[in-house]
C-alpha cells in the first residue's frame, strides 16, 4: 500500500507539472503585451538667408518640420504622436516661427505641415523683419 500511495503521488506530479506548463505557455501567448508608445521631440533652428523675407522663411520652416516629423515617425513605429518646434535665427535674434503637433493616425492622413502647425505671430517682429537695418555712414 505505501508503494501505490508513492506511485499515486509520482503521477500526481507528473500530471500537475505537465499541465501547468502548456497553460502557462498558452496564458502568455494570449496575453496582449505591453506597448511603449511615445512622443518624439525635434527643436530646429534654421537661419535667414540674405534678402531673404519672412513668407520665405516661413515655408522654410515648415519644409523642415514637415521632414523632421516624417523621419521621425519613420524611424520608430512606437511614436505615436511628433512635436517639432522651429526657430529662426536673424542678426543675433532667435524666436520660434512655429509648432507641428500631429499624432501618426492624423500624419497618416492628411500630411501637411500647414495644416498641423501653431504659428508665432510675434515671430516677425522679433526677428526684426520690420526693421530697416541701416548702413553705417561712410566718412
Amino acid at each position: 500500500m505505501p508503494y501505490l500511495r508513492k506511485q499515486i503521488r509520482i503521477v500526481g506530479a507528473a500530471i500537475l507539472l505537465l499541465t501547468s506548463v502548456p497553460i502557462w505557455l498558452v496564458s502568455e501567448i494570449a496575453t496582449i503585451q505591453q506597448v511603449n508608445a511615445y512622443t518624439a521631440r525635434a527643436d530646429l533652428i534654421i537661419d535667414r538667408l540674405p534678402e531673404e523675407t519672412y513668407e520665405t522663411i516661413l515655408r522654410r520652416a515648415e519644409a523642415a518640420a514637415r521632414a523632421a516629423a516624417q523621419r521621425s515617425f519613420d524611424q520608430d513605429i512606437f511614436i505615436t504622436d511628433v512635436s517639432v518646434i522651429v526657430s529662426g535665427q536673424n542678426y543675433g535674434a532667435i524666436a520660434p516661427i512655429l509648432e507641428l503637433r500631429v499624432s501618426r493616425e492624423q500624419w497618416r492622413d492628411r500630411p501637411d505641415a500647414a495644416i498641423w502647425s501653431t504659428y508665432f505671430k510675434s515671430a516677425n517682429s522679433l526677428l526684426l523683419f520690420n526693421r530697416q537695418l541701416t548702413q553705417p555712414a561712410e566718412k
